[in-house]
């Protein structure tokens, strides 16, 4: 089985906890996501299934969209409400116009340090297990964009908000960092990711509603199949010389093309980087592999060839 699959994830469990049941579930080790969720957060996840779990470089980097609410009045070790707190309560809040002349301040592209309660690296090492040991470090910042940081209520100490922004943000971190800025403090409390890339949280589906679909035999309804992958990308169609020539990782040339069709415009962010790849397709519609263009030489290169031959059951 190969394909991916919108998983809703409910409160609680880790992002592996929910690879390791659709691992269960379906029966298959072969089982992927594109991007953690930390426990206390909801919502969608990228899982992969089979040979799906090779386009990791492809949807690892999309944009994400979230809502959420951040408690003013303290901080926290972890930066939200499972943590404890680590600055002394106030309840001096800020107003709604200084709150939203702050927030407008994190628009855009900044620094932002990740929690050291986090998976990030230091050392070669996940930052929370310098932090459970109590060992102090210091994080390296990174670059991030914030494309939208929108106020959706405000009822003190609670913000109701909606962020848009690029992979590698930590919400956690922006809650935190706006309680510094307002001097009041500040963690997340609640957290919902609701779109990945084009992906949105209504195409997804609950753990326990999968677990339906495989008893009645109806996984076909929420599985995205090889062939409906990277849809942004251009797609030909090869000879079966250039099948054949494909599966084993050679050169493609303009006689092994059959039919080309272009890419489904705005599909998915991020694709300045991949304006020299292209999908390649069998006559009969099964994927062969992705291929670049080469600058040096006339042709396209295979650099991910899928044997669609077999498939991990």
């Amino acid at each position: 089985m190969d394909g991916l699959i919108l998983i809703n994830k409910p409160q609680r469990l880790t992002s592996h906890d929910v690879v390791q049941n659709v691992r269960k579930l379906l029966g298959i080790q072969r089982v992927g996501h594109f991007g953690t969720l930390d426990p206390l957060a909801t919502g969608l996840m990228i899982v992969a299934l089979g040979k799906a779990t090779r386009f990791f470089p492809f949807y690892s980097k999309l944009d994400k969209v979230y809502l959420g609410q951040i408690r003013l009045g303290f901080s926290t070790n972890t930066y939200d409400a499972d943590g404890s707190p680590s600055s002394v309560e106030k309840t001096d809040y800020p107003s709604e116009q200084l709150l939203l002349k702050t927030m407008e301040k994190f628009v855009g592209e900044i620094e932002q340090i990740p929690p050291v309660f986090s998976a990030k690296k230091f050392k070669g090492k996940p930052l929370y297990i310098f932090a459970r040991k109590n060992r102090e470090v210091k994080p390296k910042s990174v670059r991030i964009h914030i494309h939208q940081f929108q106020l959706e209520a405000y009822d003190p100490p609670f913000i109701k908000f909606c962020a848009a922004c690029s992979s590698g943000t930590y919400i956690r971190s922006l809650a935190h960092d706006l309680g510094q800025a307002l001097q009041c403090g500040a963690h997340l409390s609640r957290l919902e990711r609701i779109a990945i890339g084009n992906f949105a949280i209504q195409s997804s589906c609950p753990l326990d509603t999968l677990e339906n679909l495989v008893r009645e035999n109806k996984i076909e309804d929420v599985l995205i199949p090889l062939e409906s992958v990277l849809p942004e990308i251009p797609k030909i169609t090869l000879t079966d010389e250039g099948v054949a020539l494909a599966e084993n990782g050679n050169l493609i040339l303009a006689e092994h093309i059959c039919s080309a069709f272009p890419g489904e415009r705005d599909c998915l962010n991020g694709g300045s980087d991949r304006a020299d790849i292209t999908r390649m397709f069998t006559q009969d519609g099964k994927l062969v592999a992705l291929g670049r263009a080469q600058t040096d030489r006339v042709g396209i290169h295979p650099f991910l060839v899928i044997d669609s031959r077999e498939s991990e059951m």
